[in-house]
């Protein structure tokens, strides 16, 4: 039996949403309405007008829209229902994968399943590039190797043999391999939405119709355009490579996407899949999604909390990292509150469910995470914006080039308009806008793993550069991410080691987590443990023990109290080690107070240099953390960061960065715990310590290999110069066009007489891809 979750995103008044145009509004907006018992509010009238005249338009089901489902069974992981929707369309809404109608881009899941699913979509692409990739190399090696090798191919074959078996070659490519791109080249004219895809498919069509036409009917084309042995010139290599190139292209954006959802897939599977009830005939394990608000729960020792709640029996230490992202478990008692998905220690304990399902933390981290990943950069919107307004110039161009020779120009008219037609479409083909982005930035993906900083996606390159606000975790991210034994002050009579060795081994029967911190400093400095007789573990407090038959007490003030040991002379000492973000431990031999331990999680050695250098760049370092005010301050303190937001849970930390960006910062968020995913997802950059979950990494744009934040300030660079190096590429791709389409209509025939033949077209299209290339390769020296 399955049951159904829905997983609600409420979205407060300051996020509200114009459901006709996406823009942000208020509910102070004067264009409004009412449908269907909710109020929506609207930019301008004429959204207000779309709306009314066909609300359902604008509205998606309302399962997809306000709700993830998700789908467990008793013996599988949870699941998301997967409904399909276009990134930069999403009032678009589809059952299956497939292409937006609208802009021609692949669609995407608005949720994932626990499981990952293979892409038909990617498949059947895969499938088609490579059949293009197989005919299209032997077809460019038969043009081009007569150009090269003084015709030495072409001395082996007769020349309409060899036009037919380019004609066999590339029409399985320009037909086959291209019909997705002749599909969205059909929705594009059928939407009035023109994009990539029409120029895409308007240059394939046209460069191998008019080849095929060339091939079958030659006597149609005048003498002039014939070459020395009496044949026209065909461009089967150019529409063949076209097609290869762009699928090449989709193939690669499908695979980064289909790795987007990992995130969520990792997060729901940290939830257990059963639970153990504690009922009036007994305890018993039953699946998670049956256990309801009010049930009692036993969770054992290693076992994962199921559910939200509160301790009502039982003593344990809970490992909440996924929460506070603090490596050091917290003690629960009866009255305490538990998370869902956080570990338990070695202790046992009853509590009472309450929150489950889609209440639950977990379930929260979830949506939120899936709801901010379904984002995309300004940068991949960039070609169908300009191509928008570039293919309707094209083909105007085109059109006006065929009316024109067709009525003023020299004898053949119709043929001379035809061909320059056709020559203003090939030299305009989008080979060289296509890869001005995507070849800049593979290239810069490229340059970055080199230096230790990987990067998920091309927003993350492009926004990185602007942002004036970095938000940073402190446990992992600033600090080491594990306690350690810090500081160790000594009264006279001990030495340090002297003492280490009676504390080491009291607590190495111990399971406290700070013990085993304790006791791997000793062991690292080279002591030798006796044994402990007597051990006595007192919860809250600390443990006494003998050693070498004296007795020792390791704990805090209130053990010294109660076992009616004189401490209050080290209270200043005390304070000023919680002061430095310590974790101040007393140690008394023989019921008299020799020692203080300081326990904390260490700044990183490289920290201190990285925060200096992101300062000096400009940028304002706030710290937020799940950890106590004191000791985040300390640690801020030590750093020169200003500004810090301690004791704050996921969302809390999410809310901060939105907060951020309402005031007109771009942020970037850099963590390493499943805590941060919420915050990563909603900066415009996250930023992941490769040394911390694989959550966050999956989360953030950029991850960083060693968690150096020095990597940072490589990254910004290069974010800079890979920016500036796409801006060169789209110069390149458009001067070509802006100098190469005038010059096929024919404006230099009543010069100089010459016209553009549809192989020079195709030539000079050749080659500004290669200068495209070329350049986006020059990012691969570029220094950092």
């Amino acid at each position: 039996m399955h049951q159904h979750v829905q997983l609600k995103i409420e979205k407060p008044a300051s996020e509200l949403k114009d459901p006709v145009c996406g823009m942000t509004v208020t509910a102070s907006s004067p264009h409004h309405t009412q449908f269907d018992g909710n109020d929506y509010y609207f930019c301008a009238a004429h959204c207000l007008h779309k709306f009314k005249a066909d609300p359902k338009k604008y509205l998606p089901h309302p399962t997809t829209v306000q709700a993830l489902e998700v789908t467990r069974g008793p013996d599988a992981p949870p699941q998301i229902a997967s409904e399909w929707t276009c990134p930069m369309h999403p009032e678009i809404r589809r059952s299956k994968s497939g292409s937006c109608p609208i802009c021609g881009m692949a669609l995407e899941p608005v949720a994932l399943e626990a499981e990952a699913q293979e892409n038909p979509e990617l498949i059947d692409l895969t499938r088609r590039f490579r059949v293009a990739v197989a005919l299209s190399v032997p077809l460019v090696g038969l043009v081009m190797g007569d150009m090269l090798f003084a015709h030495a191919l072409f001395s082996l074959m007769a020349p309409a043999a060899r036009s037919w078996l380019e004609f066999a070659l590339a029409t399985p490519v320009c037909t086959w391999a291209a019909w997705p791109f002749f599909r969205q080249f059909a929705l594009s004219l059928k939407h009035r939405s023109l994009n990539m895809f029409t120029l895409i498919g308007l240059g394939v069509s046209v460069a191998y119709g008019y080849s095929a036409v060339a091939l079958i009917l030659p006597g149609a084309f005048p003498p002039s355009f014939r070459d020395e042995h009496g044949g026209v010139a065909l461009y089967f290599e150019a529409a063949s490579v076209i097609v290869a190139l762009v699928l090449l292209g989709q193939v690669l954006e499908l695979r980064a996407r289909s790795q987007t959802g990992s995130a969520v897939r990792k997060l729901l599977g940290l939830a257990p899949h059963s639970a153990r009830l504690v009922a009036a005939d007994g305890e018993h394990d039953v699946p998670l999604q049956q256990v309801k608000v009010g049930d009692l729960l036993r969770v054992r020792p290693g076992e994962k909390v199921p559910v939200d709640g509160v301790v009502t029996d039982g003593q344990s230490n809970i490992d909440e990292s996924m929460v506070s992202g603090e490596p050091v478990p917290v003690h629960k008692k009866p009255g305490d509150r538990v998370v869902g998905a956080t570990l338990n220690g070695q202790g046992s304990f009853i509590f009472r469910a309450e929150k489950v399902g889609s209440e639950t933390l977990l379930a929260r981290i979830v949506a939120l995470v899936a709801q901010a990943q379904r984002s995309r950069a300004p940068i991949q919107r960039l070609a169908d914006v300009v191509a928008s307004y570039f293919v309707p110039l094209v083909v105007l161009s085109s059109m006006l080039t065929f009316v024109v020779w067709s009525l003023v120009g020299t004898e053949p008219r119709m043929a001379h308009g035809l061909l320059n037609a056709v020559a203003v479409l090939i030299i305009a083909c989008p080979c060289a806008l296509g890869l001005a982005t995507p070849m800049s930035i593979m290239v810069a993906m490229g340059k970055g793993a080199g230096l230790g900083v990987l990067f998920r996606d091309a927003e993350a390159i492009e926004i990185l550069r602007n942002v004036d606000t970095l938000v940073v975790d402190k446990t992992g991210t600033l600090t080491v991410g594990s306690p350690r034994l810090t500081s160790i002050e000594v009264e006279p009579g001990l030495t340090e080691n002297e003492l280490l060795a009676l504390v080491a081994s009291l607590e190495a029967a111990s399971e406290h987590p700070l013990a085993a911190s304790i006791v791997q400093d000793a062991q690292q400095r080279g002591i030798a443990l006796s044994r402990c007789d007597s051990f006595e573990s007192i919860t809250g407090k600390g443990a006494t023990g003998l050693v070498t038959g004296r007795r020792v007490a390791v704990g805090n003030a209130a053990l010294m109290a109660s076992l009616q040991v004189p401490a209050d002379h080290f209270a200043e000492r005390l304070e000023a080690m919680r002061q430095q973000g310590q974790t101040a431990v007393l140690v008394a031999v023989d019921a008299q107070v020799v020692g203080l331990l300081g326990i904390s999680d260490p700044i990183k050695e490289s920290t201190p240099e990285a925060i200096a250098a992101l300062q000096r760049e400009g940028l304002q370092i706030v710290m937020l953390t799940g950890d106590a005010p004191g000791t985040a301050q300390a640690v801020a303190a030590r750093l020169g960061i200003e500004t810090v937001f301690a004791g704050l849970l996921p969302e809390e930390k999410a809310n901060k960065v939105k907060a951020l960006q309402q005031e007109g910062h771009t942020v970037a968020v850099a963590g390493d715990g499943i805590n941060d995913a919420p915050a990563l997802a909603r900066a415009q950059v996250g930023i992941a310590m490769g040394t911390g979950t694989d959550v966050a990494m999956h989360t953030a744009g950029v991850t960083l290999v060693q968690g150096d934040l020095r990597g940072i300030v490589r990254a910004r660079r290069l974010s800079r110069i890979t920016m500036t190096n796409i801006r060169q590429n789209l110069f390149f791709a458009f001067v070509y066009n802006a100098v190469g389409v005038p010059i096929a209509a024919g404006a230099l025939y009543p010069l100089l007489g010459v016209l553009l033949s549809p192989m020079i077209a195709a030539a000079a299209m050749s080659f500004s891809s290669v200068s495209v290339i070329g350049n986006a390769l020059r990012l691969r020296n570029a220094a950092l």
